[in-house]
């Protein structure tokens, strides 16, 4: 069982932010499995569905971004999985729009939402994929930023990096996160 689990913040006026590009790519993910969110057994919503014969079960976290450490640490017990079978789908300021980089483990990097996975979970040791939202913002307008709307001239990027994050998660539940990483890096 592969858990994907896409991180954003709840709520309808965050809907096509920035922030939220990890829910964007789950809904994506939900589509093509035939699956709808439902209510989960913790603080999140829900899709199961297959992929090849493996089962996969989307995950949004409704603890807001800044605390979705609980609601990853709650899904691996639930779905009792290991995090080497878990790939968090978050944005990336670094990246230019719609740029798609995967990492077995690593640092925050600034992300408070990667932070709180990092401290509830105790480890820096888990599948990512970064989604790049671009960074052009005047100092100190971070946070108005990532809470924007995505602009028409970033709609091409947007929908191509979507489509991009979508085929590596297929293809981290078949193969995992190294041959994932090779296929798409």
């Amino acid at each position: 069982m592969s858990l994907i689990i896409g991180l954003g913040n709840i709520g309808q006026e965050y809907e096509g932010t920035r922030h939220n590009i990890g829910f964007e790519v789950v809904d994506a993910l939900a589509e093509t499995l035939s699956t709808t969110f439902g209510p989960g057994n913790g603080p999140f919503v829900v899709a199961e569905g297959r992929h090849r014969g493996r089962n996969v079960v989307l995950i949004k976290p409704t603890t807001y971004m800044n605390r979705s450490g609980k609601a990853v640490r709650k899904a691996l017990s639930v779905y009792n999985t290991d995090i080497e079978h878990c790939l968090i789908i978050y944005d990336d300021l670094n990246l230019d729009v719609g740029d798609v980089r995967l990492r077995a483990q690593g640092s925050a990097g600034g992300h408070n939402g990667i932070q709180s996975i990092i401290d509830e979970l105790g480890s820096r040791e888990f599948p990512r994929l970064r989604f790049g939202i671009g960074n052009d913002f005047p100092r100190g307008r971070q946070v108005d930023f990532v809470l924007s709307p995505f602009t028409n001239a970033d709609q091409k990027y947007l929908e191509e990096g979507i489509q991009k994050a979508h085929d590596a998660s297929l293809n981290f539940v078949r193969d995992g996160i190294v041959k994932t990483m090779n296929n798409f890096n």
